[in-house]
């Protein structure tokens, strides 16, 4: 990615540097994070089974999961999939468990914020062109811990809607969506979405999050709907199905149902027994039995 490479230097300068929003059509970025109509596929984050390597492609395929979001690296591994070897081994994992990698989750944005350090919209210009060159759909973009982003803080929120204004052309290139994720309300994700004006910028939806946030995760959900969620986290402890109680699962599920979702679950479950395979399986079933 010729392009994606030459920007690095100019992000860097530049940091949070203004750019002019892009309206793109629907027939200008392909659909790669559309529903399919195959059925439910639910997945798992390889940090939630505390394993960060592709030695959890194998895992999740043991506990039946279709799929696996993995992480782009961390500072210590200096975001390893950077590399083509790395690359190669999680793609090889993948093929011989059987198992999809949906997305791709640049979770150093919570260490390092998108909103105030240029590195950061470095490190997400390269999962770009990690998650293009996989072919991976969708790209988790966190806003936690040190990366948090709050409305009431204009001038971040400004910030962060200029980067996703320079990214976003680079995302649509490159054939996959930026999945914003936070403790902000609907509208205001859909406050940032409307000034990006890119379809490669979406919502990642957290039931959880959204729940513990003060949120109505079901009326969020209608209100955002197909077009604006990319993907959905499913998560509660110790385990879903016997959870805290802030999240009404059969409404979301619902929810889900009425907006003509059909893409994704990716479960971010704890393992409470220290059984990857056997809690991930308990989660799996709940899941699927909320759909049935």
């Amino acid at each position: 990615m010729p392009e994606i490479r030459s920007r690095r230097r100019e992000l860097l300068a530049a940091g949070t540097a203004t750019a002019a929003g892009l309206a793109l059509g629907p027939s200008a970025f392909p659909q790669t994070t559309r529903p399919s109509t195959a059925g439910l596929r639910v997945g798992i984050c390889d940090w939630a089974l505390g394993l960060q390597d592709p030695s959890a492609l194998e895992v999740a395929g043991r506990a039946g999961l279709n799929g696996l979001e993995i992480s782009m690296g961390t500072q210590e591994n200096n975001l390893w999939l950077r590399r083509p070897d790395v690359r190669e081994q999680y793609l090889r994992a993948a093929r011989e468990a059987g198992v999809q990698i949906p997305s791709m989750a640049c979770i150093e944005l919570n260490n390092v914020a998108l909103m105030s350090e240029p590195r950061a919209a470095m490190w997400l210009l390269d999962t770009i062109e990690a998650a293009g060159e996989m072919k991976i759909p969708v790209i988790l973009v966190p806003f936690f811990h040190q990366g948090e982003l709050k409305r009431e803080n204009r001038e971040d929120m400004r910030r962060v809607t200029e980067v996703l204004v320079e990214l976003a052309p680079r995302a649509v290139k490159a054939g996959v969506t930026l999945g914003l994720e936070s403790y902000l309300s609907a509208e205001a994700h859909m406050e940032i979405l409307d000034a990006v004006k890119s379809p490669a910028v979406k919502v990642y939806y957290d039931a959880y999050n959204a729940a513990n946030a003060g949120h109505d995760p079901a009326a969020e959900i209608r209100a955002l709907g197909v077009d604006r969620i990319c993907q959905i986290h499913f998560k509660d402890y110790p385990r879903l199905e016997a959870g805290d109680g802030k999240v009404d699962w059969p409404k979301v599920s619902r929810a889900l149902r009425d907006i003509g979702y059909r893409g994704w679950i990716v479960l971010e479950t704890p393992c409470p027994t220290g059984d990857r395979v056997a809690d991930t399986a308990a989660n799996l079933a709940f899941v699927r039995r909320l759909f049935a």
